[in-house]
């Protein structure tokens, strides 16, 4: 299984203009740095909670089905499925009609269901099943939950103070304990 990003956010959950007030920074000396510690925080929090938080494109592929007929993405929320796409033996595409599955996509666990339990078998034995779909909360800022942009602004801003380089493997500046908090409720549960 592969899952690779096809388009990104068009825009970030935080401004830089909200970071530098955060950070209590007036001239724009360091706005490329602001920015991409923005993205590096958004990554972070994506990562750690396994969201897509603005809109993005991705492609997951597969060499086969999943037993049972389900598909599991390994984000969340899944907005749509824009396309399922079968490879035969020459390597041509064959996309699946839109009306022969169901997207479960605000589960914990979003999920592509067969309708019927069965999917047309790919002919290509390795990355036979491309699944194209959209995954995020919203496509703006203001449609990220409160907590989870603070969150952002706090890593910002740890990242800002802490960027002496580490030797990898090195006890580093741990990440603030309060970001943490704030994405505690967003946290899938595992038992």
């Amino acid at each position: 299984m592969a899952l690779t990003l096809t388009s990104g956010p068009a825009e970030e959950p935080v401004t830089v203009a909200e970071a530098k007030a955060h950070l209590r920074i007036d001239g724009a000396a360091e706005d490329i740095l602001i920015a991409s510690l923005i993205v590096t925080s958004r990554l972070h929090v994506e990562a750690a909670l396994g969201f897509a938080l603005i809109t993005q494109g991705w492609r997951l592929t597969l060499d086969t089905w999943p037993e049972g007929g389900e598909v599991l993405f390994p984000l969340r929320p899944i907005r749509s499925v824009t396309s399922v796409t079968i490879r035969d033996e020459s390597g041509s595409s064959v996309t699946v009609s839109s009306s022969s599955y169901l997207l479960d996509g605000q589960a914990l666990r979003p999920r592509l269901v067969s309708r019927d339990g069965t999917w047309p078998k790919p002919g290509q034995r390795a990355n036979g099943i491309e699944i194209a779909f959209e995954a995020g909360i919203g496509d703006e800022a203001e449609d990220i939950p409160q907590p989870i942009r603070h969150a952002i602004l706090l890593l910002v801003a740890h990242w800002y103070e802490h960027r002496d380089p580490l030797e990898i493997g090195s006890a580093g500046a741990a990440i603030p304990a309060a970001a943490s908090d704030l994405l505690k409720p967003y946290r899938e549960v595992r038992l």
